[in-house]
């Protein structure tokens, strides 16, 4: 229960975090700009992988970017099903407002821990991830 807790606290603190920059953007829709930015390009279908949601979801954060003239959807070349998602030169500033919002939020929480403490946090983290990723889809363990 603590790493939920965690979670949802650190989550609660980035909304306000947000909120306080003004920045006009819920966390879903800063979380979604973040990652058009570091994937410019992508598939939708790719992005909603990455950001660990569903597709639907990723689509109204879309939806509601693109009218903020943050993004352009376009139809894939290779299949015209499919969009791919590229942010506007306006994206690029409000993105790295959301990672700095991010960053001040996420310093505070662990100002308490040591380098090497969060390195090991950080660390386990990222395995327990793996862990549960590799579980998900059938891997090791299995």
């Amino acid at each position: 229960m603590i790493l939920i807790d965690c979670a949802r606290l650190l989550r609660a603190r980035f909304d306000r975090a947000l909120d306080d920059a003004r920045l006009g953007l819920t966390a879903g829709e800063a979380r979604a700009l973040v990652y058009v930015c570091r994937h410019p390009g992508s598939r939708q279908s790719v992005l909603a992988t990455h950001m660990w949601v569903e597709p639907m979801t990723l689509v109204g954060f879309l939806d509601r970017l693109e009218a903020r003239g943050l993004v352009v959807r376009e139809p894939d070349p290779a299949d015209r099903r499919a969009k791919i998602v590229r942010p506007t030169p306006q994206a690029e500033p409000l993105a790295l407002q959301v990672l700095e919002a991010f960053r001040t939020e996420r310093e505070s929480a662990m100002a308490d821990l040591s380098a090497e403490e969060i390195v090991l946090l950080k660390d386990m983290l990222g395995r327990l991830r793996n862990r549960m990723i590799a579980d998900d889809r059938g891997g090791a363990g299995q």
